[in-house]
């Protein structure tokens, strides 16, 4: 084989190493290993201490494995959007497992910066007719397969009661 040759077949497997490398993370994990993405749902919010003007409260997280092995992680992140706007984020350190077939529930200590919530007040003081708050739950659980983590997202819209409460001196 003449060295031209040979060169020109390196510099295919190159560039088709090069392609599959940068495509791979676009189709995630479940894709190469036959395996179903995780289903991640919010379970309950409970509120927690807060300190000076923030927000805290902590978010119980459903995490369900459609596959047939357990999935370890060593982390979650999570970013909470509120009417399209950034509200609230939170992260923990805990570990722990989803088996195979089944479900898990982690809570994950969330902070609202009072400048987050004062946004939301006069966000909701707007849609107080529609009685609607479209929400988004991003995150990631962290150690999870070959890339390192596994990424997740939740929407959907939560109702207010269409009635607020009328707080004032009857006449």
């Amino acid at each position: 084989m003449s060295s031209n040759r040979a060169l020109r077949l390196f510099r295919f497997f190159v560039v088709v190493f090069a392609v599959a490398a940068n495509v791979a993370p676009l189709g995630g994990c479940a894709g190469w290993f036959n395996h179903d993405p995780l289903r991640v749902n919010v379970a309950g919010i409970d509120p927690l201490p807060s300190e000076g003007m923030e927000v805290r409260f902590s978010v119980k997280l459903r995490i369900q494995n459609p596959n047939d092995t357990q999935i370890d992680f060593n982390g979650i992140s999570i970013d909470l959007e509120l009417n399209g706007q950034s509200f609230a984020s939170g992260v923990t350190g805990e570990s722990g497992s989803v088996p195979r077939f089944g479900e898990t529930v982690v809570s994950v200590p969330v902070t609202v910066p009072a400048l987050s919530a004062l946004r939301q007040v006069f966000a909701f003081a707007e849609r107080a007719q529609s009685g609607q708050i479209q929400y988004i739950l991003r995150g990631r659980l962290s150690g999870v397969g070959v890339t390192g983590s596994a990424r997740f997202i939740d929407q959907g819209a939560l109702s207010l009661p269409l009635a607020l409460p009328q707080f004032g001196v009857d006449s």
